[in-house]
């Protein structure tokens, strides 16, 4: 068995035993991003059974047949389109099978009840998978570092090409910047990415349009890269032109503030406190109604992931977790400022792992 199945292996069996102590028998895994999580298997239809007694079985259909079996040796496969259906036909008979209630429409939860064996009783299960996900291992951390880096590469070929300046607009900017990181091994980016330009950048999901970025304003993109099943997620705010003293208070209380939050983000920290210690100097600046959103999130297999540093976040940081401080002020008409990193959580201060400048840049 291979390195990684081994590590494939410690999770369900991590699993295993969060059943067990729920009375569980097994549990019907059928968000895909778990499927890969607990497996390996990156095709997109799949199901996985795990059991208490800590086996497995896995299902997709005819187009991944030579695909499940590289990727995914040590589980036995049966290859069917109707791949939920067909697992729960095979759980034993007075077995408690759990289902992720968080993943499953209304529809998909009676397919599934119409499937399922008389004498076999579903059961919903919230979260157990994703506590498991919060903490990452080294090769978690690895291709986290690795997105981060070859993103940051990105942008600094944006920047150094010029192609973020004056006359162009937001769109083709973010399709450069979207070329780049497929020209760097992306395969794809981890969402739409986001450059908005003068009043745009005073909304904080603004998108790409076919705006022409002016003198004078300022430019705000968030962006990631999807490579290996992780992502990467960074928000710089740049100068197009010298920006007017409004501009500069705004983004220097932007900086201010996320500097604080990076400096909170440490093992043990409450996750409403790291939130406090961004949103604090926002509102001593008196902007505190301009800042409109939570202070950050988790990155892994998904680029918005627990844990949560919100007003109303839940639970402490604990090291080899990842957390963005992604602080913004937004006052409309006038602009907006976003400036993002993404931390691993460590014993002392927490890596930043997106390196690019994040001091005002005038271009």
């Amino acid at each position: 068995m291979s390195l990684a199945d081994t590590r494939f292996e410690t999770r369900r069996r991590k699993l295993a035993s969060a059943l067990a102590a729920k009375r569980i028998d097994d549990v019907l895994i059928t968000h895909i991003t778990h499927v890969r999580y607990l497996s390996g298997f990156s095709g997109s239809n799949g199901a996985l059974l795990v059991s208490k007694d800590r086996t497995a079985k896995i299902a997709t259909d005819g187009r991944y047949t030579t695909q499940i079996g590289e990727e995914v040796p040590d589980i036995p496969a049966t290859i069917t389109r109707k791949v939920a259906e067909e697992l729960l036909t095979q759980v034993v008979e007075g077995h408690r099978v759990g289902f992720e209630a968080d993943y499953l429409s209304v529809s998909q939860l009676e397919v599934l009840k119409k499937a399922c064996p008389e004498d076999v009783t579903l059961v919903p299960v919230s979260g157990a998978v994703e506590d498991i996900r919060l903490t990452k291992d080294g090769l978690e951390l690895h291709r986290l570092e690795e997105a981060a880096a070859l993103a940051t590469e990105a942008l600094e070929q944006l920047v150094d090409a010029g192609e973020l300046a004056a006359g162009r607009s937001e769109r083709d900017i973010a399709a450069d910047l979207e070329y780049r990181m497929r020209q760097l091994g992306a395969e794809r980016p981890s969402f739409d990415t986001i450059v908005a330009s003068g009043p745009n950048s005073a909304k904080p999901h603004h998108g790409a349009s076919e705006r022409i970025v002016q003198e004078g304003e300022l430019v705000t993109i968030d962006f990631g890269m999807h490579r290996l099943g992780f992502n990467s997620d960074m928000t710089r705010t740049f100068a197009i032109g010298e920006p007017n003293d409004f501009l500069r208070e705004i983004y220097e209380v932007t900086l201010e503030s996320q500097q604080a939050g990076v400096r909170a983000s440490v093992a043990g920290a409450k996750l409403v406190d790291v939130d406090a210690a961004c949103r604090t100097v926002i509102e001593e600046a008196g902007y505190g109604e301009y800042f409109v959103h939570s202070t950050g999130h988790g990155v892994g297999l998904d680029v918005h992931e627990a844990p949560y540093a919100s007003t109303t976040g839940k639970g402490e940081l604990r090291e080899a977790m990842t957390l963005t401080i992604e602080p913004g002020i937004y006052v409309p008409g006038k602009g907006g400022v976003r400036i993002e990193d993404t931390l691993i959580i460590t014993s002392g201060a927490p890596k930043v792992i997106t390196q690019y400048p994040k001091e005002l840049t005038v271009l």
